[in-house]
This record gives C-alpha cells, sequence and structure tokens, in this order.
C-alpha cells in the first residue's frame, strides 16, 4: 500500500526529543477519563512526554494540594490563582486549569493548533473543540445527573431517562449533524480533519466526545452509525483511532477505562429495560 500524500497526513510534532522545554504535569482525578482524557490524547498523539501525576506518580495528595480551599503549594501563590476543580496542569513556572483554557495553551506548543500563516485559526479551533465539549461531554453527563451534581443517579431517575431520551433522539443527531457540515464546509480544507486540512486539537476533543458517547449509549449510537447520515465525522473518529501513536496507547494501561465518569453505562439510558 502506498503512502499517503503528506498533505493528507496528520500534521503532528513528535516532542520527544526535547530537552530543554519543562515537563508537562497533568493532574486529574485517579482513575476515570473524564475532563483529563482530552489533555492526554493532545500529548499521547503529539508523542509529547507528561506526566500524569494522579495515576502514575504522587497520588491525591499533589491534586488536593491544588484544588483545597486554602492552598499551599507554591505553584497557587504569586501570578497562579487557586484552581477550583481539575483538570490542572502544571508547566514550568506555571498552572492553569480549565479543560477549554489548557487547550487552547496546549494546541500552539504542540502544533495542534493550525497551520502558522493562519492567524484566525486558534479561534475557529476553540469554537468547534467547545461545540464538541458542549454536545459530547456536558450535555452527555447530563444525561445521568439533569438535576443535581452532587445526589447520586438513583435519586433522579426519571429525570435522567426523560433527559437521555432528548439527548439520544435530538441533541445527539443534532451536533452529529453539525460537525458532519464542518467536514463538508471549504474550511475543513479537504474533509478529513475539523480545520484547514490538518489534525488539531479539535479532532481529538471530538474523537474522545465520540468514544464517550459510544461507551454510554452503545445501542443508540450504533443505530446512528448504521444510518449512514454522519459518514465524516465516523470516518474521523476511525483516522484518529487508527493513528500509530493513539492506537498504541488506547492499547497501554495508560488509557483509563470508563466507569462512574461522565460517561456512564446505564441499560436503562440506551433504552434497555426499565426505560
Amino acid at each position: 500500500m502506498t503512502s499517503p500524500p503528506a498533505s493528507k497526513r496528520p500534521r503532528t510534532t513528535d516532542a520527544s526529543s526535547s530537552s530543554t522545554d519543562p515537563p508537562y504535569k497533568l493532574h486529574y482525578w485517579p482513575t476515570l477519563p473524564g475532563r483529563g482524557e482530552p489533555i492526554r490524547l493532545c500529548f499521547e498523539a503529539t508523542k509529547t512526554p507528561y506526566e500524569d501525576v494522579t495515576n502514575r506518580g504522587a497520588g491525591m495528595s499533589a491534586l488536593k494540594s491544588l484544588i483545597s480551599p486554602t492552598p499551599t503549594t507554591a505553584k497557587n501563590n504569586n501570578n497562579n490563582p487557586p484552581h477550583f476543580a481539575p483538570p490542572v496542569l502544571e508547566h514550568g513556572d506555571l498552572t492553569i486549569s480549565q479543560l477549554p483554557n489548557i487547550l487552547l495553551y496546549l494546541g500552539p506548543k504542540l502544533s495542534l493548533a493550525g497551520g502558522p500563516s493562519d492567524a484566525n485559526a486558534i479561534h475557529h479551533i476553540n469554537q468547534l473543540a467547545l461545540t464538541a465539549l458542549d454536545g459530547f461531554l456536558t450535555e452527555a453527563h447530563e444525561t445521568h445527573h439533569p438535576i443535581s451534581i452532587s445526589s447520586f443517579y438513583e435519586d433522579q431517575k426519571p429525570a435522567a431517562l426523560a433527559r437521555a431520551r432528548d439527548y439520544t433522539a435530538n441533541r445527539l443527531p443534532k451536533f452529529l449533524a453539525y460537525f458532519e457540515n464542518v467536514l463538508k464546509s471549504e474550511s475543513s480544507g479537504g474533509g478529513e480533519w475539523l480545520y484547514g486540512g490538518r489534525m488539531t486539537y479539535a479532532d481529538l476533543v471530538l474523537w474522545q466526545g465520540l468514544d464517550g458517547v459510544s461507551f454510554a449509549f452503545p445501542e443508540k449510537v450504533r443505530g446512528l452509525r448504521e444510518g449512514r447520515e454522519y459518514g465524516g465525522v465516523w470516518g474521523l473518529y476511525e483516522r484518529v483511532k487508527g493513528l500509530e501513536a493513539v492506537e498504541g496507547y488506547l492499547g497501554s494501561e495508560r488509557r483509563l477505562r470508563y466507569g462512574k465518569g461522565i460517561w456512564r453505562y446505564y441499560e436503562e439510558l440506551d433504552g434497555g429495560v426499565g426505560e
């Protein structure tokens, strides 16, 4: 099989050879992918070394010190405000939180923010990433916690059933249709990636969202895929999944398994028994 032309290959940077850049340290809740996963994917897809501190390093103690009401670490002093919740990224003297903010920071550094000649690329890519986070992360989470984040799923099950029905019947197809249109637009640069003819962090955010909802709603998503209305979106999903670096990551112990986090599987929410 011949190699695809250079214009069709995902353009990424292998940062593993850099010895001058300070290490990246990611802090997120242990054992669950959640909002930390798009960040991990950015590192993994570009072969950028990073430390998943909570899962591979200092455990919860480092994370708690960053998000406690009275933080004591030096990283939270001076120009670094306290953090409300993870994910938190450390890079040299900088510590920042909020997933979209971290992606906005990492995108240019990891060559995941469009071409160097496109000054507006970062804003378009951020728009796409924020939309994917709305549709496949925030709204997916609200299917099992539609009333109160502090309450158990079982305490709001009737509302969750109603929210999940609306999400899978209306909201999920609407977001899929939007991204299908994005891939058909001129700004996509060929229909393989969301923007500019090259892989960006928006593609990785979308991939994680699609993978998460595929876990949470396997029957509903299977039906949407079989309908073939969103072939471009699922083509992008398979394209990212097939990247050598991503494929290796997904098969490794670094990839955390889904559980009782943002993307949860409840049979009744997927149209099964008890609906």
